[in-house]
């Protein structure tokens, strides 16, 4: 059986002969479809769904013909029943709404939202006189238009006996029995909307408006217009509410202009706030509302607004410290800075507005390493001011091995491997007037970390030094002493610096150290000439003359200035420099000439050595000469007997091989004997002795050396007049043949060759008594002859 069948069937049973349907409408929802049947007593609905066709009474009385209908979907499909007192509408499974409709309905319909519905006009049956239900064909009707969602009238007018009422391209057609039928045209949404601005139907008007799915732009300008009417009522409180729908559509400086007001800054407040709620307030939006609330004196409310989640509220949160510091709500903007971990704002609120030194140092002892770090830049002279002893102990961890001090359960998600460590020679300037925790700190630091910068072992070492220049007790002075030795033997102090503070505070084993690690030495020797120490002065020559013999000299230039009594030190000096030869004695004479105190018996012992030795040396001289006369004379004749004598040759063995000779074989004049394939294999020349080669090629060198420097005459002048021994200057140089060239005269000088010399040896002797002198003009002179 199909299913128009079954529910004819169903219906059939259901229904009395008593009741006739006056309405059927069918509703599916869902894949469930409802069947809505109207009598004239009743009003039931069946579920056509379910096998069994279940069926509700939806209520006790029904309605006439043609004053049934379904209203659409967009309205959850409700089934309309029009009485003659009400208009009922039903669902499934229960009654709906109601609408007080009066008057006697003869057609009800719905479409796109709208109720239609056709009555008797009242007017027109009290002219007629007609007491029946059954409209005349003279009388009257009223065609009623209601929007129902909006609850307003969209048309009402009067018509000669309407058949029906259809809906079809987007207009309404009503025909008449008279054979007319009239349209009916809906006007668009803005000109309905302009209707109800007009009348200042604003609420009906945003019904409207919701009803037609008008845009959020739209909406907007009627929430606007409809502020601006309750604004200039004076009721600022609702024309608020409705400015606040506006919000994302309308500029806030619209209706933030409107509420500068002082009394309507509750009003101003509201629409603030909301502003944040929706997250587009700038940061002037949320100074003026911190502003709002501080002026309101309104703690409560401020508190609520800062300590919101960010999910309710957002705002700028560096204005809103800024604002709340200025207004004087400390706490406040503490709580902010602290939340939202602006840490400079927090610390900056808690060091210079509250002055609590120790809640900022204990925060920043929290913060991570980077921003513990600037902070304590910024901050440390202050906390170093007020709390110094926790302000050197975060410095010193800081430096070292940094790690936030925070909860156990965080520090052991901390990964302890990484090392963070500031320069401590930046945080030096923050100890200005704490010298006792600075060199606290700096001792910790070099005992932690030896490899310190340069800068912490210099700044150590001044406060030692202080601390030893201002120290009365004896024993305590030589503990300073002894530590400030020991810092300047490290490798990181910097010579210069080191130097520069020993010499300020007068730290003398500081000085002489450095001059001695320096290689000073000379400066060690003037720094006890300063201070008159006489042995120290002998002490210093005998200790570091070995690596600098002027010292010597010096000591005796500097006793012999002294006009005391200082035989003793210039005798122990001279005897030095005798011994090692380090001056001449007509220097020794000259310098000892200005020294009033110094006698002859002081240099009698000195000058007796040294003639002594000279007179030895001069006979171990003369002694060699005449070895040297009799080794060339004995060369000479061995010359000469060569060249006049015939050689034998009597050697019996190689030089080269020592083997026995045989032939062939090679003989040399100065006796050496070699086997031919000897010679051939380590002869150099054919015309040399292997044997004799490396003698003879040195004493060719020198001979070449000499004959190099024979025209030297310039560096010769230049060497003599530097020189202290002129005498071993031209001795070295008549040597070296520099006076071959001259020219040999027998005859006695006379006037006319008054610049000739008998012998090289004169004119050697001219030139000694010259240098001694210093005449070095005669020297040039005699050189040119």
């Amino acid at each position: 059986m199909s299913t128009l069948v079954q529910y004819k069937y169903c219906i059939e049973l259901s229904l009395t002969r008593t009741s006739p349907v006056t309405g059927l409408a069918f509703r599916q929802v869902a894949k469930v479809t409802h069947l809505f049947v109207a009598t004239l007593e009743k009003v039931h609905c069946y579920t056509l769904s379910i096998k069994e066709y279940p069926k509700v009474e939806l209520d006790t009385h029904g309605c006439a013909l043609r004053c049934s209908s379904l209203s659409d979907p967009s309205q959850d499909s409700q089934f309309i029943v029009a009485g003659d007192e009400c208009v009922y509408m039903y669902q499934p499974d229960e009654r709906g709404p109601c609408f007080a409709f009066d008057g006697h309905k003869l057609l009800a319909h719905w479409h796109r939202g709208y109720l239609f519905l056709i009555t008797k006009d009242s007017k027109s049956s009290n002219k007629t006189g007609f007491g029946s239900r059954e409209s005349s064909p003279s009388e009257k009707q009223l065609l009623t238009v209601y929007d129902l969602d909006n609850k307003f009238i969209a048309y009402s007018g009067s018509f000669d006996d309407v058949i029906d009422v259809v809906a079809e391209w987007g207009s309404f057609y009503i025909l008449t029995r008279d054979g007319k039928m009239l349209v009916l045209q809906e006007k668009d949404t803005q000109t309905k909307l302009e209707m109800l601005f007009k009348k200042n139907l604003f609420v009906m008007a945003i019904n409207l408006a919701k009803s037609q799915h008008l845009d959020s732009d739209g909406l907007s300008e009627i929430f606007r217009q409809y502020g601006d009417h309750l604004y200039f009522k004076g009721d600022h409180d609702g024309a608020i509410q409705q400015y606040i729908r506006t919000i994302g559509k309308l500029e806030p400086s619209y209706v933030i202009r409107k509420f500068l007001d002082a009394q309507r800054i509750h009003n101003l407040t509201a629409y603030l706030q909301a502003l944040h709620r929706q997250s587009l307030a700038n940061a002037d939006h949320t100074t003026l509302l911190l502003n709002c609330y501080t002026k309101l004196k309104d703690s409560s409310k401020l508190e609520e607004f800062i300590k919101s989640s960010e999910s309710e509220v957002h705002f700028d949160v560096e204005i809103a410290i800024k604002v709340l510091r200025q207004a004087g709500y400390h706490s406040h903007a503490v709580f902010l800075a602290e939340k939202h971990m602006h840490h400079e704002w927090y610390l900056k609120i808690q060091l210079e507005d509250l002055k609590n030194y120790q809640e900022g140092l204990r925060y920043i002892g929290r913060l991570p390493f980077e921003q513990a770090e600037s902070n304590m830049k910024r901050y440390g002279k202050t906390l170093m001011h007020h709390v110094p002893e926790g302000t050197t102990l975060l410095l010193k961890g800081l430096c070292t091995n940094y790690h936030p001090s925070v909860d156990t359960a965080e520090k052991d998600s901390q990964d302890r491997n990484l090392i963070n460590k500031a320069n401590s020679e930046e945080f030096i300037p923050i100890f200005a007037n704490n010298p006792r925790e600075l060199k606290a700190f700096l001792e910790h630091m070099i005992e932690v970390d030896p490899c310190s910068s340069q800068g912490v072992y210099d700044t150590l070492l001044e406060l030692r030094l202080q601390d030893w220049a201002h120290e009365q007790d004896t024993e305590r002075k030589t503990v300073l002493q002894g530590e400030a030795v020991s810092l300047l033997r490290s490798d990181n102090t910097v010579f210069d610096k080191a130097l520069v503070l020993c010499q300020m505070h007068n730290f003398k084993e500081g000085i002489l150290y450095l001059y001695e690690k320096g290689k000073l030495y000379q400066q060690i020797m003037h720094y006890h000439m300063q201070n008159e120490e006489y042995g120290k002065v002998v002490e210093a020559c005998k200790r570091y003359g070995n690596q600098e013999g002027c010292l010597w000299e010096q000591a005796l230039g500097y006793f012999a200035r002294k006009e005391e009594d200082c035989k003793a030190y210039i005798s122990e000096v001279l005897q030095h420099i005798d011994q090692n030869n380090l001056m001449p004695p007509l220097l020794v004479v000259q310098t000892l000439a200005h020294n009033s105190t110094a006698t002859l018996s002081v240099i009698k012992d000195y000058l007796i050595n040294k003639l002594q030795r000279e007179s030895q040396q001069i006979e171990d001289d003369e002694r060699k000469i005449r070895q040297y006369r009799e080794e060339t004379a004995h060369l000479r004749s061995e010359i000469q007997e060569l060249k006049t004598s015939a050689k034998i040759f009597q050697k019996t063995k190689c030089n080269m091989c020592n083997s026995p000779l045989e032939l062939p074989s090679v003989h040399f004049l100065c006796s050496h004997s070699f086997h031919q394939h000897c010679f051939e294999s380590y002869a150099e020349s054919e015309a040399e002795c292997p044997t004799c080669t490396p003698e003879n090629r040195k004493v060719m060198d020198m001979l070449r050396a000499q004959d190099q420097k024979r025209d030297l005459h310039d560096h010769f002048n230049r060497q003599l007049h530097s020189s202290n021994d002129g005498f071993s200057v031209v001795a070295d140089y008549f040597g070296r043949g520099v006076f071959n060239k001259l020219t040999l005269v027998t005859d006695p000088p006379s006037s006319k060759t008054a610049g000739s010399l008998e012998k090289p040896q004169t004119l050697l002797l001219y030139c000694c008594l010259f240098s001694l002198c210093g005449h070095l003009s005669l020297i040039k002179l005699c050189l040119s002859l």
